[in-house]
C-alpha cells in the first residue's frame, strides 16, 4: 500500500545499483519483477524502507541483479508467473530433481517472478537399443534394475554406454539388452508375455488363468508386484 504523503529526501546508499522514485501504483513486488531482481533483494538494498508503506516520491535502492550461476550445457531460464519447477521440467521434457540438482541455491517453493534458473538440457535419448527402452523412475540404480530384470551390470553397462550409473536422471531413457544375462528369461515349462500398457499382475493372471501367488514365483525379478513396466518380459507360469 502507497501512502499519498511526499517521503523525506533521506536517499539510501546504492552502491553500483540504481536510485528509483516511488510512483503510484509501485510496490516491491512489482519494482523486482520489472527490474529482474527479488524483493528480498530489495528489502535488503533498503533497510530504512517499510515495504508495506512506500510514499510518493521515496527514493529507493534497485539492487543490482546478481550474475547468472553457471549453466553449463543448459540454458539461463527468467521465472514467470505461474511457474513452477514441475510445470519448466514437464516444459522442457526434464525431470523435476535434474532441474533442482542444476540450482542448489534456488528454493523451488519460493520462486520469485524474474528471478533467473538455470534449465538443465535433457538427456540425450537412446540413439540404438536391440532390447527395449526403460524409463527412470525414482530410486533407480543399475544395480537395483540388473537385480530386478535377471541381468548383470556389465551387460547393462555395456548396452547403455553414454550412461553414468551415478548420476542416473528420473524420466531418463536407458536401453535394457534383449537378452537379460546373456540368456533368455527363465520360464521353465511356461511362456515369455511382454507386459502392455495398463496391464497389472493381477489381470494377467486372470487373462492365462493361473494364480497370482505362481505368477510371483515364476518372476522372481519382480520387485514390487505392483509395479510393471510396459514392454517387460514375465513368465506365464504352465
Amino acid at each position: 500500500m502507497i501512502d499519498r504523503t511526499v517521503a523525506s529526501n533521506q536517499i539510501p546508499s546504492c552502491p553500483g545499483g540504481t536510485l528509483y522514485t516511488i510512483r503510484p501504483g509501485d510496490s516491491f513486488f512489482g519494482l523486482a519483477r520489472r527490474f529482474n531482481t527479488s524483493v528480498m533483494a530489495l528489502i535488503a538494498a533498503n533497510p530504512g524502507a517499510d515495504p508495506q508503506n512506500l510514499q510518493l516520491g521515496q527514493v529507493v535502492c534497485i539492487p543490482v541483479a546478481p550474475p547468472p550461476g553457471p549453466c553449463p550445457g543448459g540454458f539461463p531460464y527468467i521465472i514467470r508467473t505461474g511457474d513452477t519447477f514441475f510445470s519448466i521440467a514437464r516444459r522442457v521434457g526434464i525431470a523435476v530433481p535434474a532441474l533442482a540438482a542444476a540450482n542448489p541455491g534456488v528454493d523451488p517453493n519460493a520462486l520469485q517472478i524474474g528471478q533467473r534458473i538455470c534449465v538443465p538440457a535433457p538427456p540425450p535419448p537412446v540413439e540404438e537399443c536391440p532390447g527395449r527402452l526403460y524409463t527412470i523412475q525414482p530410486g533407480d540404480t543399475f544395480f537395483g534394475l540388473a537385480r530386478r530384470f535377471g541381468y548383470t551390470i556389465d551387460a547393462l553397462l555395456a548396452a547403455n554406454p553414454g550412461v553414468d550409473p551415478e548420476n542416473l536422471q528420473i524420466g531418463q531413457q536407458i536401453c535394457l539388452p534383449p537378452s537379460p544375462g546373456g540368456g533368455p528369461l527363465p520360464c521353465f515349462g511356461g511362456s515369455i508375455y511382454v507386459v502392455r500398457p495398463g496391464d497389472t499382475l493381477s489381470s494377467i493372471a486372470r487373462r492365462f488363468g493361473v494364480a497370482l501367488a505362481d505368477l510371483l514365483r515364476a518372476n522372481p525379478q519382480i520387485q514390487d508386484p505392483n509395479v510393471i513396466q510396459a514392454g517387460e518380459p514375465i513368465c506365464i507360469p504352465r
